[in-house]
């Protein structure tokens, strides 16, 4: 029995078909509805009138296939967004964290990179910064442009201030940034310890063996098959008692790894490693 699909499925599936053939960017795996409404948004953004006009102009123009992994790609991240994920690493991890000479943290789909700054200032208010290395990554080289940077948005500071102090902020917020025309450049100091590259979760192997991953936010665009494969590569990554960070709508739970680490922290999604 095969399952009828409508025309706007089939040409969705030859449009994801039709990037990874030509590009390497697999969103096969992708939760479609989601997928599907970034599409809609991104064939009115262009002025398409289906999917398959698309299809067309991302096989014939790499500039086009450039703004739709950026609009593909979810880059909605802010400095300490969720203050109580902060309290928690500071309250729960980062005494385990002392215990180490030296610790490797991993944030996966970092995005434009205000959460690992974010967690270097964390990690310097807990005096323990200088024993670190972290490592941001994401599959979209564009948004890593802008964190290698730290320049984002003077406006943005109001809110981002609300945030950190939230999240248990031990110091004035400014004493992290410089303003200048419109833009709060964050101090070189915080970057002393940071390499952001391009990693993709969906195609790419462990780089390394980290005390700490962090990937809050990205699994849920991704479907059970995918999530699985990513939770592969974060079990495989992590030594051991390593700690497993995710997003408020993700969780370890229903996946093939979930009896393979105890929870540190429910509420916030923080994990450790156990076996």
């Amino acid at each position: 029995m095969t399952t009828e699909l409508n025309p706007e499925d089939i040409e969705f599936q030859l449009l994801v078909e039709g990037i990874y053939c030509r590009y390497g960017y697999d969103f096969r795996n992708y939760a479609p509805a989601s997928l599907k409404r970034r599409i809609r948004r991104f064939l009115h953004v262009e002025g398409l009138p289906t999917i398959s006009a698309l299809q067309d102009r991302i096989l014939h123009d790499q500039d086009c296939i450039k703004r739709l992994l950026l609009s593909l790609t979810v880059n909605t991240t802010a400095m300490f967004r969720d203050p109580g994920f902060y309290i928690a690493f500071r309250e729960q991890v980062v005494p385990i964290l002392r215990t180490y000479p030296f610790i490797r943290i991993w944030h996966a789909g970092c995005s434009t990179g205000q959460e690992v700054y974010s967690m270097a200032i964390l990690l310097q208010e807990a005096g323990i910064y200088h024993r670190c290395r972290i490592y941001g990554t994401d599959a979209n080289e564009q948004v890593l442009q802008t964190a290698r940077t730290g320049i984002y948005p003077y406006k943005q500071m109001q809110e981002y201030t609300r945030l950190y102090l939230k999240a248990g902020g031990q110091r004035s917020f400014s004493e992290y940034y410089t303003a200048n025309h419109g833009s709060a450049i964050f101090h070189p100091s915080l970057r002393e310890h940071i390499v952001f590259g391009q990693h993709n979760l969906v195609t790419d192997r462990s780089f390394n063996e980290f005390n700490v991953i962090i990937c809050r936010n990205v699994l849920i665009y991704f479907n059970q098959t995918l999530q699985n494969q990513v939770h592969g590569l974060f079990y495989n990554s992590l030594c051991n008692f390593g700690i497993l960070g995710l997003g408020k709508q993700e969780t370890i739970r229903f996946t093939a790894y979930e009896g393979c680490y105890e929870a540190l922290v429910s509420a916030e999604k923080l994990y450790r490693r156990c076996n």
